[in-house]
């Protein structure tokens, strides 16, 4: 009768120490699974992008709504020059109403698109939030317009910068949504070498709201 009860509290104790163990190696996994992640909209309000304006804007705020309370957003205002409107969180949903109402305006008075600012500002910005340990990722709202070539990017050079911020930012992902196909296939082209299939998301206005889950793969949802 001993030995029974002495076996069975045996089994007790293991089935206890089993079932801790589960507990905190689940605890663990979720912890080290989420990252929270600093997302930079690049959002063209020039007069050549008026008429995508309003759906950008639909777009911007429903990405907020999918991401996590810990996550972090700046977006940046890129027409004839760039600057930052919002930094804070995408649960502010006022915030960031106040925000593009008060400096994104529908009248098509911007000419040209400062892109290659609106990049490098964007850049800088997840350098900063990635020491604070955030993940990082640049989603470029805007038609790309060539148009102004001294003021775009300079797809010559601006692959080389992005392969040199991966070494400070390896996971960075970026995505290049509602700007015309050929414009999209020239980034693809570009930058596919350099972030990869999983890290470079591009969709045109067609398909943008599907690639809303390829972006939350990239930064680790």
């Amino acid at each position: 009768m001993n030995k029974r009860l002495i076996t069975i509290g045996f089994l007790i104790l293991a089935f206890a120490i089993a079932v801790k163990l589960v507990v905190t190696i689940g605890k663990n996994i979720k912890v080290d699974d989420f990252h929270k992640a600093s997302i930079v909209f690049v959002l063209d309000s020039s007069a050549s992008n008026q008429s995508m304006l309003a759906d950008e804007i639909r777009y911007v705020k429903s990405l907020c709504s999918i991401l996590d309370p810990e996550d972090a957003i700046k977006i940046l205002k890129v027409d004839d020059s760039s600057y930052l409107i919002y930094e804070g969180s995408p649960g502010d949903t006022s915030g960031i109403s106040k925000a593009i109402n008060s400096y994104i305006k529908n009248d098509g008075q911007e000419k040209g698109t400062a892109y290659a600012l609106a990049m490098k500002k964007a850049v800088e910005h997840s350098l900063t939030m990635k020491k604070e340990g955030y993940n990082a990722a640049i989603v470029v709202l805007g038609d790309l317009d060539p148009s102004y070539a001294s003021m775009g990017i300079n797809w010559a050079t601006f692959p080389d910068n992005i392969k040199k911020t991966k070494q400070y930012i390896p996971e960075l992902a970026m995505m290049f949504v509602y700007a015309p196909p050929e414009q999209l296939d020239l980034v693809k082209s570009k930058l596919n070498p350099v972030l990869g299939e999983t890290k470079l998301i591009i969709a045109n206005s067609a398909n943008a709201d599907k690639a809303s889950r390829r972006f939350l793969t990239a930064i680790g949802r």
